[in-house]
């Protein structure tokens, strides 16, 4: 099913949206690609601006967007914020959304694609390894860092869906974040095990043997295999038993649709999903610590599952944004406000004097 197909009437009841109401941007008709409302169309003088900007990690060329502060001066100084995108996810979307607003309160904030995925480099396509999400957060890290005007004493972590699960963990190591906050967190390793709300416990050990004979498979020069991008009706679409999956395919195959963002993922990167976790010695953050999610999130259990066992973190507080889905969190105005009035004075307290 192409990206771009346009899910019918009834679908999108069911996803509890309207096309109008997304607001979304055509990635062809913006010139930085960017799809989510209110999205930067230009640079203008005294505004926040974006910088596409590619750099090596690995050996792989890593595509990302800095976004600076109104009146941004590389004579300042500035705290910074590393954004990591959901699994799926692209720079292009909410991640984007979310630097830009960062940037909005006086921060430098990065959003790269995921090493293996959407602009970045890395072959196969679409693997979808945890070390690889991980290192690609130690690796905006790097580069953020360095970058004109970056305080490197004053830079946050904010991970979104997937990329809360992976922030979670490079967190735990890399001390250079001061702090850390997820939205709308998705624990990878514990669904790629077992399954969406634990639905799937049952076929674990026969999923591993499908997984590893699809490395063998690879390992051997045959056809990679690929899970997680199924090409469903609209009809099987209104009839996937969790929300956050039907909503799902809404934001990501129509209002907020991008060329470089896909559900796939090798099948062999399953090897190394179900056996990590992102709750996995996560006692080790004593960094602040903020987790947002929807009240009425389906993934919101993953969220009150890790929180208690983050034991080492002695600053932290849960949020539960009143009324939203996990997907709403995405791009729903008034829960994206929801969550950045509880990211701002986070950041501003645990980065502090914001703004030189």
């Amino acid at each position: 099913m192409n990206r771009r197909t346009v899910l019918t009437t009834a679908v999108a009841a069911a996803a509890g949206f309207a096309a109008g109401e997304a607001g979304a941007a055509d990635d062809r008709k913006n010139p930085f690609g960017l799809v989510y409302r209110g999205a930067i169309t230009a640079n203008d003088p005294g505004k926040v601006n974006i910088h596409p900007v590619t750099y090596k990690l690995g050996g792989l060329d890593i595509v990302a967007n800095v976004y600076t502060p109104a009146g941004y001066s590389a004579d300042k100084t500035y705290p910074a914020i590393v954004v990591a995108h959901p699994n799926g996810g692209v720079k292009e979307q909410v991640a984007g959304l979310y630097a830009q607003r960062l940037a909005g309160e006086g921060y430098i904030a990065i959003t790269a694609d995921a090493a293996y995925q959407g602009g970045s480099n890395g072959q196969p396509r679409s693997v979808d390894k945890p070390q690889n999400r991980v290192e690609d957060i130690h690796g905006m890290a790097d580069f953020i860092t360095r970058y004109p005007g970056v305080d490197a004493a004053r830079v946050g972590l904010l991970g979104i869906c997937g990329g809360g699960g992976y922030s979670l963990s490079a967190a735990k190591v890399d001390k250079r974040f001061k702090s850390i906050a997820t939205l709308s967190m998705f624990n990878s390793g514990r669904v790629r095990r077992n399954g969406f709300a634990d639905s799937q416990v049952n076929t674990i050990q026969d999923r591993l043997r499908q997984v590893s004979q699809a490395r063998a498979q690879e390992a051997a020069g045959g056809e990679i295999l690929y899970s997680g991008d199924a090409n469903l009706s609209d009809e099987q679409i209104a009839k996937l038993p969790f929300e956050m999956y039907r909503q799902g395919y809404e934001y990501y195959w129509k209002t907020h649709a991008h060329p470089n963002s896909t559900f796939k993922y090798t099948t062999s990167s399953l090897l190394d999903l179900m056996r990590w976790d992102a709750t996995d010695q996560i006692e080790l953050i004593d960094q602040p610590l903020l987790m947002i999610a929807g009240s009425k999130a389906d993934s919101l259990y993953m969220t009150k599952e890790a929180f208690p066992k983050a034991t080492g973190a002695k600053d932290k507080e849960k949020f539960e944004i009143e009324g939203a889905t996990h997907i709403e969190t995405y791009w729903v105005p008034k829960y994206v406000d929801a969550a950045m009035a509880k990211l701002t004075p986070f950041f501003a307290r645990t980065l502090p004097s914001g703004r030189t």
